[in-house]
C-alpha cells in the first residue's frame, strides 16, 4: 500500500475535478495545480498550491512551459528507498498522486476548419511527460487519466485509510501508457493528414491507429478461439461500433462481423430497405414503400438461409415490421437506425435477440481505411465506397436496357458490392431473386444463384444479373440466358470482352459495363 500525501492535478477536462480535489483535501492530501485547474479549485474553496511556487519558476511561453521542471519530474520519478537523499539535496518533495488529462487534440482537429498552427498549439507536451513519469514509477505513484476513475480512487482511499494498493497503481499505470499511446497516435494521424497532397501519401511509412476494447467475447469464429471487440476511436456515427444494444444476449464475434456487413449494405438503399445476412453474405435484399414489404421480399429470396440470420434496416423499425419478424423467423441480430416503442415491446418477446440501434448515419459514405491481418503483417486499403451512377455506364451490346431493366441492374450492382467474390446477383428493380457467392468459378456462382431462385420459387425470366468482376468467358452469359435473364451489368475489361458481348447479342441481352470492380474477399 502507498499513502497519498501530495497530489498534482492539472486537467483539460474539468468534469468532477473540484469534487475530487475536495475529497482529497478531506484526506489531508496537499494539492498542487496549474493554470485554469488551480483557479477553479480556488473558486470552489479548495486549498491549492500553484506549481510555480514549487518550481520557483513562472509559467512561460503562453503556458507551453509550466510543469517541465526537476521539482515536478523528480517528485514523480523519485524511487522509494533509493532517491531520498538526492531529493532532499535539491529540495524535491515526492508527488504520490498525479491526475492529468490532456488538451482535447482530437476534438480540435476534428473541426474541418482547424489549421495546422491550431493543431500544433493543441499538442500537449508537459501532460504526457508527467503521465509517463508517474506510470513508470507506479511502484510509488498513482496516476489517474480518466474521469471515470475518480470515484474508484476515492473509494480506495476511504477503504484503506488514505492508501492505494499496488494492484490499483499497476492497473492505472497500464491505462496511462495506453492513454498517451492513443494521444500520440491521434497526433501522428492528424499531422499526416495535413501533409498529404496526393494519393501516394495516403498511406504513411509507419501506420498508427488506436482502438479501445468495447467487449470481451465468449469466443471468436470458433469456440477454441479467444476474441474481443475493439472500437476505433475515430469511428463515425451510425456504425456497428457505435450502436446501442437495447436487449438480447451479448454479441458474438460472428454477430458483429455479420451485422456490420448487413448494415453497410442497407445504407446504400435509397428507399425503405432490408438486408438479411448469413455468414458474411447477403441472402436477401429488398426495398419497398415500407419496411414490412421490404422485409417480406428480402426474406422470400432465401428463407432457408435467413433462418438464424442478421437483419438490417435503413429506417426506424415500426410495430408492423417487428410483429412480422417475430411471428415468422428465428434471428440473431436486428439492427436499424432506431425502433418505435411498440416495436421494442414486441421484440422483447424474443429476449435473446440482440436489438441494436445505430442512430442516423451520415448521408455520404465515410472514407476510412480497412485492415486485414496476414501472418506477420497488415494489409490496409481504402474502404470500397465508390458508387457507380448511370452517367458512369457504357452500353456495348446491340440492345440497350429499358428503364425498368436499368433500375434492376443498378439495384443488383449495389448488392453485388457486398457479396463475397466470385459474386453473382439476380434481381428485379427493387429486390434480389437469387445470390451466388464465394465460388472459385464465376459460372458456378451464376449456377448457385439460379438454383437459389428456383428453390425459392422465384422466376429469373426477365431478371437482371450483376457480376462483381468481368466474365472471363461467355459461359456465364450463356448460363444466364438459359434462365431468362435479359440484362447484365459487369465491370468489363476482359481480354474476351468481344466474345462476351457477342454472347449477349446472340441472346438479345442488354449488357452494361461499369468500369469498376467490386472484389470482396
Amino acid at each position: 500500500m502507498q499513502t497519498i500525501k501530495r497530489a498534482l492535478i492539472s486537467v483539460s477536462d474539468k468534469t468532477g475535478v473540484a469534487d475530487l480535489a475536495r475529497s482529497l483535501h478531506s484526506h489531508g492530501v496537499e494539492i498542487l495545480s496549474t493554470g485554469g485547474t488551480a483557479a477553479l479549485m480556488r473558486e470552489e474553496g479548495v486549498p491549492v498550491t500553484d506549481v510555480s511556487e514549487v518550481t520557483g519558476f513562472p509559467e512561460i511561453m503562453g503556458g507551453r512551459v509550466k510543469t517541465l521542471h526537476p521539482r515536478v519530474h523528480g517528485g514523480l520519478l523519485g524511487r522509494k528507498g533509493q532517491d531520498e537523499a538526492v531529493m532532499d539535496e535539491h529540495g524535491i518533495q515526492a508527488i504520490d498522486l498525479l491526475v492529468v488529462n490532456l488538451y482535447p487534440f482530437e476534438r480540435t482537429v476534428a473541426d474541418p476548419d482547424c489549421s495546422l498552427e491550431e493543431a500544433i498549439e493543441n499538442i500537449d507536451i508537459g501532460g504526457p511527460a508527467m503521465i509517463r513519469a508517474a506510470a513508470k514509477n507506479h511502484d510509488r505513484v498513482s496516476v489517474v487519466t480518466d474521469v471515470s476513475d475518480y470515484d474508484a480512487i476515492l473509494r480506495e482511499l476511504d477503504q484503506h485509510n488514505g492508501q492505494v494498493s499496488e494492484d490499483t497503481r499497476f492497473r492505472l499505470a497500464v491505462q496511462a501508457f495506453a492513454y498517451t499511446a492513443r494521444y500520440d497516435t491521434a497526433v501522428t494521424a492528424a499531422l499526416d493528414r495535413f501533409q498529404q497532397s496526393d494519393r501516394a501519401q495516403v498511406f504513411p511509412d509507419q501506420y498508427a491507429s488506436t482502438f479501445r476494447k468495447r467487449a470481451d467475447m465468449r469466443y471468436g469464429e470458433n469456440p477454441h478461439q479467444s476474441a474481443a471487440f475493439y472500437a476505433d476511436l475515430r469511428a463515425p456515427a451510425g456504425t456497428i461500433t457505435t450502436a446501442i444494444q437495447h436487449q438480447g444476449k451479448a454479441l458474438s464475434y460472428n454477430n458483429v462481423a455479420d451485422a456490420d456487413a448487413a448494415l453497410e449494405c442497407v445504407k446504400t438503399l435509397s428507399e425503405p430497405g432490408c438486408v438479411i445476412v448469413k455468414h458474411g453474405n447477403p441472402c436477401g435484399v429488398a426495398q419497398s414503400a415500407d419496411l414490412a414489404q421490404a422485409y417480406d421480399a428480402a426474406f422470400s429470396t432465401d428463407s432457408t438461409s435467413a433462418f438464424g440470420g442478421i437483419i438490417a434496416f435503413n429506417r426506424e423499425v415500426d410495430e408492423l415490421t417487428a410483429r412480422t419478424i417475430v411471428d415468422r423467423q428465428f434471428l440473431e441480430v436486428l439492427i436499424a437506425p432506431g425502433f418505435s416503442d411498440q416495436a421494442l415491446r414486441i421484440l422483447s418477446e424474443k429476449k435473446n435477440v440482440r436489438v441494436m440501434a445505430t442512430g442516423q448515419w451520415p448521408d455520404a459514405p465515410v472514407r476510412q481505411h480497412e485492415f486485414k491481418r496476414v501472418a506477420g503483417g497488415l494489409l490496409i486499403q481504402d474502404r470500397d465506397v465508390d458508387i457507380v451512377t448511370e452517367s458512369d455506364l457504357s452500353f456495348p451490346s446491340r440492345r440497350q436496357p429499358a428503364a425498368e431493366e436499368l433500375k434492376a441492374l443498378m439495384f443488383a450492382w449495389r448488392v453485388a458490392r457486398f457479396v463475397k467474390s466470385n459474386a453473382i446477383v439476380y434481381a428485379g428493380p427493387d429486390r434480389t431473386l437469387g445470390i451466388g457467392a464465394g465460388q472459385m468459378s464465376r459460372v458456378d456462382s451464376a449456377r448457385i444463384g439460379a438454383i437459389k431462385a428456383e428453390q425459392a420459387g422465384l422466376s429469373l425470366d426477365g431478371a437482371a444479373m450483376a457480376s462483381d468482376a468481368f466474365f472471363p468467358f461467355r459461359d456465364g452469359i450463356d448460363a444466364a440466358a438459359e434462365r431468362g435473364v435479359k440484362a447484365v451489368i459487369q465491370p468489363g475489361g476482359s481480354r474476351r470482352d468481344e466474345e462476351v458481348i457477342q454472347a449477349a447479342n446472340e441472346h438479345g441481352i442488354a449488357m452494361v459495363f461499369t468500369g469498376m470492380r467490386h472484389f470482396r474477399h
